[in-house]
């Protein structure tokens, strides 16, 4: 049956060769398992034994994309073009219409073919963005504010965030604060004072950050401007700037591939931080997804993936940072965000296995999904009878031991006392733990090592290739929280002996059923 197997496979790998000039099948071994390609579906991963077609030049599911795939048996492959792939029955199919990409053998687990590819593919540069990140929340007032971005709430948000004792951070303010896209300047309608704002939330104790995108509206004056000096993308096989259909409907576009261009929008962005106090921005879009029509690029042989990973690298000068999705750049001083989630236990539960597979691919200095869901619609005309705040808590509690945590949605709002103060609670663990956390970080940047690391990573062929509810914060914390409703889980420990934060000790390997009540996050410290 498998002689059958792999002549039907072969067969179909020779017919997609003839329109493509790269096809490649890797068998899996024994027990070996495979994640790889995008961020975005990291909770599918490792992969089951057959999948549907990935098509890394078309798709980047709201996320990061990796040209590279690896496996708990210590494999991995790579490319340096986006191609396609398909598990089926166990096997690989891949196909690219660029090169074929190369298969290693690093080793014999998860971590060694880790180690190798990021040694040799995407190294870490030894540099961080600003360590506010890791010691201290963010907040993002676009669940509180949406398209209403405005001075008078925005003060009130960071008010508030005193007032009910959560700690100062990074404060995101995000989409449609500017007078139109590939504009840099405060809506006066909105911002009276816009100086005057940043002034007040440095004051506060905040770091100051503005949503940003490639796009710029039609037929505004930066749109004639940045066409006339050919700084825009251009339709295929005309000189006329091209329309991109984006969320937030049609634009034209920085050509990011054309250095002029970018050099020009970087002397914006250093304008705009010049004038109103900025520290940094949320560098937004430039989605694989959104950039597959007919263009005509500066740089001849760029695509899609090309744009999105210039749009990213525009950020490696911004200290104060974060991009939701970019090409390549693993071990780069680069905060990546999860893409937005919807209000729900089974996007609590994503957060995990999505946070582990970032750090597989090499985004060292990942952020979490907004705490309850970046979806706004969840947050509109809430009953309180009919919210769910436990969710809320449990997000709160998930995020508290990760790199980073990001407040959108205002827990003062939509809780009530006992949840808003352990969310609070919780806030302030990730502060006490931010030392830790920095460190940790900092080793990262030498090493290459993710600072969240999954349970096969860390403990190989230990029976943890599933396990997608706890995870390790660097080499010393295992954190295992609630991710599902309820207050009782099962904890897998593995060998070694564990200090939990009740203080009892435990010798592993050990599963353990433990109680779970809504103000504690169960982790575990290392001992020996």
């Amino acid at each position: 049956m498998k002689k059958v197997f792999y002549l039907l496979a072969l067969l179909g790998c020779i017919s997609y060769a003839e329109a493509q000039p790269y096809c490649k099948e890797v068998a899996s071994l024994k027990g070996e398992k495979w994640w790889g390609g995008f961020v975005g579906i990291g909770n599918m991963m490792p992969f089951p034994s057959s999948t549907r077609e990935f098509d890394m030049s078309k798709e980047n599911f709201n996320n990061q994309i990796v040209p590279f795939m690896l496996s708990s048996a210590g494999r991995y492959i790579w490319s340096e073009y986006p191609f396609k792939f398909q598990l089926s029955n166990d096997t690989i199919k891949i196909v690219s219409e660029y090169e074929e990409p190369v298969l290693v053998q690093a080793g014999k687990t998860l971590k060694e073919a880790y180690l190798a590819a990021s040694a040799k593919h995407f190294p870490p540069s030894g540099k961080l963005p600003d360590e506010l990140f890791f010691s201290k929340p963010q907040y993002n007032t676009w669940i509180e504010l949406m398209y209403n971005q405005n001075q008078k709430d925005i003060l009130d948000y960071a008010d508030k965030v005193i007032e009910n004792n959560f700690p100062t951070g990074v404060f995101m303010v995000d989409d449609n604060w500017q007078k139109y896209y590939g504009n840099f300047e405060f809506k006066p309608e909105k911002f009276p004072d816009p100086k005057g704002m940043t002034d007040r939330l440095h004051q506060l104790g905040f770091k100051i950050m503005l949503w940003i995108c490639p796009f710029v509206s039609p037929d505004s004056p930066e749109y004639r401007m940045l066409a006339a000096k050919g700084y825009l993308l251009k339709a295929k096989g005309s000189d006329l700037p091209a329309i991109v259909h984006w969320w937030n409907g049609a634009s034209a576009c920085y050509d990011m591939t054309n250095p002029e261009a970018v050099a020009f929008l970087k002397e914006q962005l250093r304008n705009t931080q010049r004038m109103y106090g900025i520290d940094g921005f949320k560098f937004d879009a430039g989605d694989v997804g959104y950039m597959n029509g007919e263009y005509d690029y500066y740089d001849k042989q760029a695509n899609a993936n090309t744009f999105s990973q210039r749009w990213a690298e525009l950020a490696l000068d911004f200290p104060f940072n974060e991009l939701r999705t970019s090409w390549k750049l693993g071990g780069k001083e680069l905060v990546q965000r999860l893409g937005d989630k919807d209000y729900s236990w089974n996007a609590v539960s994503l957060l995990i296995p999505d946070m582990t597979t970032a750090g597989l691919f090499g985004h060292l200095y990942t952020c979490p999904d907004m705490i309850g869901g970046g979806q706004f619609s969840a947050f509109l005309n809430i009953e309180a009878g009919k919210f769910d705040q436990e969710l809320i808590v449990r997000s709160c509690q998930t995020h508290a031991l990760m790199p980073m945590m990001q407040f959108s949605v205002a827990p003062w709002r939509i809780l009530d006392k006992e949840h808003q103060e352990i969310c609070a609670r919780y806030a302030h663990l990730h502060e006490q733990m931010g030392d830790y956390i920095l460190q940790t970080a900092k080793e990262s940047s030498q090493t290459g090592e993710p600072i969240i690391r999954s349970m096969e990573y860390a403990f190989p062929h230990q029976g943890f290739t599933e396990c997608k509810d706890q995870f390790m914060l660097g080499n010393k914390y295992l954190v295992a929280p609630m991710v599902t409703a309820g207050n009782n889980r099962t904890v897998i420990l593995p060998k070694g002996i564990w200090k939990d934060d009740q203080g009892k000790t435990f010798r592993g390997p050990k599963t353990i059923q433990t109680e779970v009540p809504l103000n504690r996050l169960p982790y575990y410290v290392r001992i020996k």
